[in-house]
């Protein structure tokens, strides 16, 4: 599949100018790499984050079309609580922020180009998460 192939996918169906209004770049840019012009990385990448989209699947094909949710460091989650909301996060709470951050990171990186957030998806994946470390627990 080339870069216009992977592109024409990732615009789906979006119109070409929304999608490049989205992106910020050029209508005519977009249909220029469309018609099978290869964009600089500083382009490919801009493209990638504004679409939601992987860097190395947009370039090359391999890997995941939608980005993958990064690892929260919970210790300095905790700390940017504190300072924002003048709070602490009780050993019960953490539990209940986990599962928020679980669930903006499944909805982030499934996220469609289109921009539709499946939310019943992610009320599965938080079931089956927890189910999961219940289980683990119990071991």
């Amino acid at each position: 599949m080339s870069f216009a192939q992977r592109l024409a996918t990732l615009i789906g169906e979006e119109s070409v100018s929304g999608f490049a209004r989205r992106v910020d770049v050029s209508e005519a840019l977009i249909r220029k790499y469309l018609k099978g012009s290869e964009p600089s990385l500083t382009k490919a990448n801009q493209i990638a984050m504004r679409a939601n989209c992987s860097l190395e699947w947009l370039a090359t094909g391999c890997g995941y079309l939608y980005r993958q949710a990064e690892v929260v460091d919970m210790e300095a989650y905790k700390l940017a609580y504190q300072h924002v909301m003048n709070g602490v996060i009780s050993g019960e709470e953490e539990a209940q922020h986990r599962k928020l951050v679980a669930g903006y990171q499944y909805l982030r990186a499934h996220k469609k180009s289109d921009g539709f957030l499946d939310e019943s998806a992610m009320a599965t994946f938080l079931a089956l998460h927890h189910e999961n470390k219940t289980e683990a627990s119990d071991i």
